[in-house]
């Protein structure tokens, strides 16, 4: 079977992917997840880069220079009915994270500019939590670090709920077209876990003129790269969907456009 080269398969090795710019063939967007084991270290690095640690499981330690940042996350899987806790950092720093029990952590880049930004924790605690859409078209959203939380320069990172035999970004939309305000530019990860982790779920990547159509089977810790068109996602019956969204673009602001042929959907029905 011919695999998507949109899809990057998880690995069982400590690191399960690694998406960066030039792996991926675009310019913003960087992806890593990694397993730590209690009291393993990762050292990262962010140079011309902005970092968002989201502590997908498990519990870690940060330190950033002088700063220690303790107990970062507290849920066992991602599934639970708590929201992560999270790092951002900007560029020109150096981040250790220590394992304090047993974790996975995504590690979300950007290109970093502003020079502006300060470590800051984001305590899951704080988090917007929403559910969005009707019917078997209804998912749990968490705000990890959206538009309306100014801590970053290019990053915007959400993590999504969707129960099994339901649909997410959904109608489908896109973000691909400078045409601000009603439709910006972002790439675009999705990195997903299905429960129970045999499972599999299914994600379409297409553009109005089908330049671009993948339709990818992904499996417990897959990603998908969606550098441009329409990216809906469906969750057979059996399994339930997480993903963590990573976008980033030329501006940090998520406008999207649905696709006009499914847009009915969304009429108020009487």
């Amino acid at each position: 079977m011919t695999i998507s080269p949109l899809l990057v398969k998880a690995s069982a090795d400590r690191e399960i992917c690694n998406v960066t710019p030039e792996s991926a063939g675009w310019t913003h967007v960087g992806f890593r997840a990694l397993r730590l084991k209690a009291n393993e270290s990762e050292t990262v690095h962010t140079g011309t880069r902005e970092l968002c640690v989201v502590v997908l499981t498990g519990t870690v330690r940060a330190e950033v220079g002088a700063e220690i940042f303790e107990g970062l996350g507290s849920r066992d899987r991602v599934f639970d009915d708590v929201s992560p806790d999270a790092l951002y950092v900007p560029g020109d720093r150096t981040v250790t994270l220590t394992a304090t029990r047993d974790a996975e952590v995504a590690l979300c880049t950007a290109p970093y500019s502003s020079g502006r930004k300060v470590v800051k924790r984001l305590d899951g605690s704080n988090m917007r939590r929403t559910a969005r859409g009707e019917g078997s078209n209804r998912r749990y959203v968490c705000d990890i670090l959206m538009g309306d939380n100014d801590a970053a320069d290019r990053l915007l990172v959400v993590e999504v709920i969707t129960p099994a035999s339901h649909s997410s970004s959904y109608p489908p939309h896109k973000h691909d077209t400078d045409s601000a305000p009603n439709e910006t530019v972002l790439e675009e990860t999705y990195y997903h876990r299905i429960n129970p982790p045999q499972g599999f779920a299914f994600q379409r990547v297409y553009t109005d003129d089908r330049s671009l159509d993948e339709a990818c089977v992904v499996e417990d810790g897959d990603v998908v790269m969606v550098p441009r068109g329409y990216h809906p996602v469906v969750a057979p019956h059996g399994y339930d969907l997480y993903y963590l969204n990573v976008m980033a673009g030329p501006s940090r602001a998520w406008a999207f456009k649905n696709d006009p042929a499914h847009e009915w959907m969304l009429q108020p029905t009487t």
